[in-house]
């Protein structure tokens, strides 16, 4: 079969922050794809403002590079994906991965193969793809190289890899300062015997097959991904198979469903550093954007109109788990921050709160999201939405909030399935890395959640990594207490594990809520007479409602308290007549957090300004009459 030698497709793969984004950055500079007067931010490719906040990649990109032989040969393009290394986000590496002929596997010099490394290296095998390792951040101090490397190869034959696979090149790199060496550095140095990416381009170039094609083939072209642009409207990103994708073209548009019609190529574009610049013809191997067919979806192909043969589906692992995501409902919705709309009437005019504005927010994330699904419940204002996991279902609703969105969010739930007339449940790989005098707490924590542990090794450094199977309802909420536990020390990534039989009841939340009986103005006075019954979660002034959660109880049991109480005022008044105690600053709870303190009664009131806890019944007394039904029987 015919190659095309002036394209190389490769993805980089790796766990979160071992440097993914950073070593494309350098990539880009060192391949001459900026002019020397432009001004160049840190992770270029991490574009979203949530990207930049979280420090995360959250969206798989594509950008290309032309890079110049050193022997003088003709330049050749590198189309790189960058992608996502949280396994949250595994519908956007499954996708990434359906474009490039093979991956960069990266790994960090200290850390070693993670949970995500091991999530994401499986998907490159079971696609077949040749690996190129990449030993990151060999500068760090606490590098430890070798047994790094032999931690990979046990991960390779661990994950069944064959012959071929495991026999992989390996480069020692330091991304940040862009230098990369084919000779093993000492620990805790950069490499010294280069002074640019130069052997980790010539390896890409040689161990990375060249795309190839069978000549007279009709076209073939894959959809990958999505984009918008505000005048070409939406654009797909797709890569040629077999056949020439040409500007003005008629081509066949092969839908999920089977059926087929005819449209037309109005725009063809190819990514060059970090823009798409117009192109006249795609050729087999490339990766490009077109625009003219405003419907057209993930997974779907496009082909010859005389000859039209379809490409097969993208296919991403199932959901384990699901958010009900509604309108707002509180008293406050649609008054902004502190309660007060009249302050802010024009932005307050911009809130999207209608159920027919949230269904079609959801209906268009649906189209770029392939790991999304969204079900109707009984409520026609409010729809089950099931994700991967925690972090990606919080993204999407912070998404939404910065929109102009007001949404109430359920308590996270696990999709559970039927194996055998058995019930069973999403299970995740849990890795834990923490000094060795936080060990007894993390076991202890993670054996109320019904965690088991499967390894425990420690490496010498006074640290220890500890393997366990636990529940996905074990970890939702476990995050933040984890983080208090460890003092703010440890680490810990889950993957997916499979299903395992129902594990029975847990409780992982032992404290109950401090929630307001009526509406009105947090006071001073009053906070100052309640921290003692707990931890408060709202500043004085804040406007509240009977319902809202304002705060966490010392004990197990709900407490409805008045927070608007105010200090009555006597007509005496003496100098030591007022007590000015000091009131303990509250604790403010993130959206992550929020719905990991939530209990199943409880729900999440996300607005623009403000994320509110409240009871899902606001009503005190009926609560009160639901709690003596259920405990009477």
């Amino acid at each position: 079969m015919p190659t095309r030698h002036d394209i190389r497709n490769v993805a980089i793969v790796a766990h979160v922050d071992h440097g993914k984004t950073t070593i494309v950055d350098a990539m880009l500079k060192q391949a001459g794809a900026f002019a020397a007067h432009q001004h160049l931010d840190d992770r270029m490719m991490d574009s979203n403002d949530l990207e930049r906040e979280k420090g995360i990649t959250i969206l798989a990109k594509n950008t290309a590079v032309k890079y110049h032989p050193k022997d003088g040969g003709a330049p050749i393009t590198i189309n790189i994906i960058d992608t996502p290394g949280h396994a949250d986000f595994g519908g956007e590496v499954e996708r990434g991965l359906s474009m490039v002929d093979a991956v960069v596997l990266l790994v960090d010099a200290s850390e070693g193969p993670l949970p995500q490394t091991r999530f994401v290296l499986r998907k490159a095998l079971q696609q077949r793809l040749p690996v190129i390792l990449c030993i990151n951040k060999t500068d760090r101090p606490d590098s430890r190289i070798d047994e790094v490397v032999n931690e990979t190869y046990d991960l390779f034959l661990d994950l069944d890899a064959d012959e071929d696979q495991i026999e992989f090149p390996i480069v020692y790199a330091c991304g940040r300062d862009g230098i990369a060496s084919l000779t093993k550095p000492e620990n805790g140095t950069v490499p010294a015997d280069s002074d640019s990416l130069e052997p980790f381009f010539s390896t890409i170039l040689e161990h990375v097959p060249a795309p190839s094609y069978e000549e007279e083939a009709p076209l073939q072209a894959h959809v990958t991904n999505l984009d918008a642009d505000n005048f070409l409207g939406r654009i797909a990103l797709l890569r040629v198979e077999q056949g020439e994708l040409r500007k003005g073209q008629t081509v066949a548009w092969i839908k999920r469903d089977g059926t087929i019609s005819n449209v037309r190529i109005t725009e063809l574009m190819m990514t060059e550093a970090l823009t798409r610049k117009p192109a006249e013809v795609a050729g087999p191997g490339d990766i490009c954007a077109v625009a003219g067919i405003p419907d057209i979806m993930i997974g779907e192909t496009l082909a010859d109109p005389e000859n039209p043969i379809a490409l097969p589906l993208i296919t991403v692992d199932q959901p384990a788990i699901s958010m009900t995501i509604g309108t707002n409902t509180s008293p406050l919705v649609g008054r902004g921050g502190t309660g007060k709309g009249a302050d802010a009437k024009s932005a307050v005019k911009q809130r999207k709160v209608t159920a027919r504005q949230v269904k079609d927010r959801l209906d268009r994330e649906l189209i770029g999201n392939v790991s999304l699904r969204v079900l109707d419940t009984e409520r026609p204002d409010a729809w089950e939405v099931q994700g991967r996991g925690e972090l990606a279902l919080a993204i999407l609703v912070e998404q939404m909030r910065r929109e102009g969105f007001e949404l109430t969010i359920g308590k996270p739930q696990v999709v559970t399935k039927e194996v055998d007339g058995k019930t069973h449940e999403p299970v995740e790989r849990l890795t834990v890395d923490v000094p060795e005098e936080h060990m007894g707490a993390v076991t202890q924590l993670m054996g109320v959640r019904k965690g088991r542990m499967d390894n425990m090794s420690n490496h010498g450094s006074g640290w220890v990594r500890m393997e366990f199977v636990v529940p996905s309802r074990g970890l939702i909420g476990f995050r933040t207490e984890f983080l208090t536990n460890t003092r703010g020390t440890g680490i810990a990534h889950s993957i997916h594990e499979g299903h395992e039989p129902w594990f029975g009841t847990l409780t992982t939340r032992n404290n109950g809520s401090l929630v307001a009986d009526r509406a009105g103005a947090v006071t001073a006075f009053a906070m100052t007479n309640l921290q003692e019954r707990g931890v408060l979660f709202t500043d004085p002034g804040t406007e509240v409602y009977e319902g809202m959660i304002v705060g966490e109880n010392s004990r197990a049991d709900d407490m409805d308290v008045n927070i608007t109480k105010e200090k009555k005022l006597t007509n005496m008044r003496s100098a030591s007549a007022d007590s000015f105690e000091a009131i303990v600053p509250p604790r403010k709870l993130s959206l992550e957090q929020s719905l990991e303190f939530c209990r199943d009664d409880e729900c999440v009131e996300v607005t623009p300004e403000a994320v509110r806890i409240r009871k899902v019944v606001l009503d005190q007394n009926q609560r009160g009459r639901t709690a003596s039904r259920a405990k009477n029987g």
